[in-house]
């Protein structure tokens, strides 16, 4: 398709790519009746307004209004996003999308009374069903609530959770049958119980997964959808434009910080796609991208977006709640992968460009002194911030009181500087990208539209990170912010532009602007709370039956018991369970049925793997079923954008990405990649975090190369296992060490208490345990870790929780005291078989060379890799 624009190639126009984004994210209805429109928008801003409300303990209205609980706010998140999912996407592509059918009406109507129903009635629940004895009315409501729901979620989702949540309600109902296999046959729940779990009760429908979306998500999502109402986002892009356009390969480099950028503050990678790809693709095309290439860079970065923090697709929050680590747990341990992610698609980006000798767009500048610049703007930011946090510790210990107060009108100053800076400069306007010519910006030009956006991002990181407030609070403050920004930057740059006369219209277009950006958060919720509540029927499902339990051994037997083998297969089954599936609702899949596997096997086999590293392995698998082909959302909406074909853009965004599919290996393996057990508040924890960070970068440039068969020049096969084997060994250097040098020193047994009361405070001991399983017979082992930690043998041994019995050589062990750490490790044992419940084997740590050692090697074959290639270079490597 070519039109008079230029816009050549395009499947679609800007209108319908508008409405793929809507059909998807926000519901496509667009009714022409006005009254049904305000009905919807209403609903919507309505929806927005009770989450702010209940955010804050409802401030000064708590004294006229009751507190709620999470019992009532729950229903009430699921009935604004019920009833406005039946609203808002119609029932199949041919369902009228100008009017609603009165059978849209009926399933409104049956909805919102069903989760209004258990909003209304908590107390009455709490007294029936929730305490196992539910009424036969509160069942039927249940039952209709349940089909209602995974209609709602079929339309604003797509077929796919839906027929996986009917699916475990089969599963949960019958438990045995044909298509049942025998490892995970259970006796099947009656319909009573069965509806009592999933909708009646707090485990289910109206469980963790919906608390996250109503608590945290809705206000991160309306945090970001008014941070782009008010121009955050054209910022980001252009500001991405101007600092890596010039570059060769420059729009596909803009494409990746873009995407970051706005991945930062959005919950979906198909908007970030149509969002920057719509300005980015066809600059990518004009500079020599393939349609394939340049949506499958748009992809990779979009994705990746999901990773990133704060919100990563709105599971950093969920894992809060699955883990039960703080939100700043979280980030630290996202952080580090998320980044170099990144950056390594920086790099590929580079690499292609290279390789297809791309010209620059306009003059050409240094790749290299782009990132000397933006690491140095980096560096300052950091000093800045951190002479921050020292000057308000200074403030808080002089002025107590007063400290509040001062920083309230500080950070006004702060917000009319900006925003008097922003006012010399026009209004940032969205270039055409298919104009005959391309007048790139520059950094100077842009970067002071917009540093006023700045503030709300570092108020939410202010609170999150240095004042330690929960999550939702810090998304309040820095949505209140935002909303005072969004009412005044207009009529403030005004004032400040002389122009007077516009202030009160400026004001009415802040307004509106407000208006529109809490209705457009609303509506971007409606999938998530759908998906939150309908993934809670499979948590229901994973903990009230063995499936949860009995994975892990199906798994095992697949893979014959090799390690790698098992985190191939759940990494394989994560991707297939996330096919067609949102971030949220993938995620609570994913690590509902495949997290507590890798952590068990992983402790059969002797490796200790850390919750949140397993929990990280399946999302991250879980996301590559949004590029993964023939499901790959987002890659469907960039061969829209593009006009390329949506299969092979797929596959070129999968071979983009293998770098997020290498990651969570790594991390598995060593821990400290994201930064496990490094304590950030020591410089000796911050030097360490710093050094992991650049080596890990290092590694994952070469990688990058390695599988893009370009280096200095194009690389011959032997040349990239060379550097394969490098970044190998700067990711995991303590695999060849473990090969060379015993990490363990093995204590019998009989001698495991006076080994415990010899070891140093806090040493870390390993014990290996062996004995029946509760639910087959068989004999089964794990890994246990404990700590020596007490004054004396006696106290130590306490702390632990095991019981044992010594027996000759041999060590049986009791059932472990209830409510310890052993206790819920050993859980699957069985403790009264006839076979005892024994200590195979104790493990002490050893004194070992240090695992860098490796690095020399490493480094040395890269050296040799460099001089061979050397001789082949044609063009600079930056």
């Amino acid at each position: 398709m070519t039109d008079q624009d230029g816009r050549e190639g395009r499947q679609f126009t800007d209108e319908e790519l508008q409405d793929l984004v809507a059909s998807t994210d926000s519901g496509a209805r667009d009714p022409s009746n006005r009254n049904i429109a305000l009905l919807i928008s209403g609903l919507a801003l309505v929806w927005s307004l009770f989450q702010l409300w209940i955010a804050q303990p409802q401030l000064w209205f708590a004294q006229y209004l009751p507190a709620m609980n999470s019992t009532q706010t729950r229903p009430l998140h699921l009935f604004f996003a019920i009833v406005l999912a039946f609203l808002a996407y119609p029932a199949l592509k041919r369902s009228p999308r100008h009017y609603i059918p009165i059978t849209d009406w009926i399933l409104i109507a049956i909805g919102g009374f069903c989760t209004f129903y258990v909003f209304w009635f908590s107390d009455v629940l709490a007294l029936t069903a929730r305490s196992g004895l539910p009424t036969q009315t509160q069942v039927i409501i249940g039952a209709v609530g349940i089909v209602v729901l995974l209609e709602a979620s079929r339309r604003a989702l797509g077929p796919a959770l839906t027929i996986v949540g009917a699916i475990f309600l089969a599963y949960a109902y019958f438990g045995q049958g044909w298509l049942v296999p025998d490892l995970i046959e259970h006796e099947g729940l009656s319909f009573t119980a069965l509806i009592n779990a999933q909708w009646l009760d707090t485990g289910g429908v109206f469980g963790i997964p919906l608390g996250v979306s109503t608590a945290f998500v809705f206000l991160f999502v309306l945090f970001g959808s008014l941070l782009d109402k008010a121009g955050a986002g054209n910022y980001f892009i252009q500001l991405a434009f101007a600092g890596l356009g010039h570059l060769r390969g420059g729009p596909a480099k803009a494409a990746v910080v873009g995407s970051a950028m706005t991945g930062l503050i959005s919950g979906s990678s198909i908007a970030n796609v149509v969002t920057t790809g719509t300005f980015t693709i066809p600059l990518m095309k004009r500079v020599g991208f393939t349609a394939e290439q340049a949506g499958s860079v748009e992809v990779a970065s979009s994705v990746n977006g999901q990773i990133m923090p704060p919100v990563m697709g709105a599971a950093a929050f969920l894992m809060v709640e699955f883990i039960g680590i703080s939100y700043i747990e979280v980030i630290k341990h996202a952080f580090i992968p998320a980044v170099i992610s990144y950056i390594a698609l920086v790099y590929i980006v580079h690499l292609e460009a290279l390789k297809k000798d791309m010209p620059a767009l306009g003059e050409a500048k240094s790749f290299l002194g782009m990132i000397v610049k933006a690491f140095i703007g980096f560096a300052v930011a950091g000093v800045g911030f951190t002479a921050l946090i020292y000057g308000v510790g200074a403030l808080r210990d002089t002025l107590p009181d007063l400290t509040g107060p001062i920083m309230m009108v500080v950070l006004l100053a702060v917000y009319l500087w900006l925003v008097a800076i922003a006012s010399r400069k026009p209004d940032l306007e969205m270039d055409d990208p298919n104009s005959k010519e391309i007048k790139l910006p520059q950094v100077k030009d842009i970067y002071s539209t917009g540093l006023h956006y700045i503030l709300p991002i570092v108020v939410l990181i202010w609170f999150l990170m240095v004042e330690r407030q929960s999550p939702a609070r810090s998304a309040f403050f820095a949505t209140a912010l935002m909303i005072g920004i969004i009412l005044t930057q207009r009529p403030l740059k005004a004032l400040f532009r002389g122009e007077g006369g516009q202030i009160a219209a400026e004001f009415k277009n802040g307004f509106n602007d407000l208006i529109d950006g809490l209705i457009a958060g609303a509506r971007n919720m409606i999938g998530i709370g759908v998906a939150t509540a309908a993934a809670g029927i499979i948590v229901a499902t994973v903990t009230r039956t063995p499936i949860g339990t009995e994975l892990a051994g199906l798994v095992e037997q697949l893979s014959f018991g090799i390690l790698f083998l098992m985190l191939v297969l759940v990494g394989l089954f994560s991707l297939i369970l996330g096919m067609g599936l949102p971030t949220t609702a993938n995620y609570i899949v994913v690590s509902s049925l495949m997290a507590s596997v890798v952590v068990s096997l992983g402790a059969q086999e002797g490796l200790i793997v850390p919750l949140i590293a397993a929990h990280l392995f399946v999302f991250y698998f879980g996301i590559m079923a949004d590029v993964t082909p023939p499901v790959g959302l987002a890659s469907f909406a960039a061969a829209a954008v593009s006009g390329g074909d949506p299969i092979k853009t797929g596959f070129t965004a999968f071979f983009y990405s293998l770098r997020t599919v290498a990651l969570p290996f790594l991390f598995i393996y060593n821990p400290t990649l994201i930064l496990y057990g490094v304590d950030l508040g020591t410089w000796a924890g911050m030097g360490q975090a710093v050094f992991v960070f650049v080596v890990a970068t290092f590694a994952m440039l070469l990688f990058a190369a390695a599988t893009q068969g370009y280096f200095l020049a194009r690389s011959r096969i032997y040349e990239s296992a060379a550097l394969l084997l490098v970044a190998f060994t700067l990711f995991v250097p303590n695999v060849w060490l473990n090969m060379v040098q015993d990490p363990f020193i093995e204590v019998p047994p009989a001698q495991f208490e006076e080994a415990l009361g010899a070891a140093p405070e806090g040493e870390r001991i390993r014990l290996q345990i062996a004995g029946p399983d509760f639910n087959t017979g068989e004999t089964a082992e794990t890994t246990l870790v404990i700590f020596a930690e007490g004054g004396d043998t006696a106290t130590r041994m306490s702390n632990t929780g095991l019981l044992l019995i010594p027996d000759g050589d041999a060590m049986r062990l009791d059932e472990p005291m209830f409510g310890t750490e052993a206790a819920e490790a050993l859980v699957d044992f069985d403790f009264y078989a006839d076979d005892p419940v024994q200590l195979s084997a104790v493990q002490m740590a050893r004194d070992r060379l240090p695992e860098q050692v490796f690095y020399l090697p490493a480094l040395l074959l890269l050296l040799i890799v460099i001089l061979l290639q050397r001789r082949r270079q044609t063009k600079p490597a930056f």
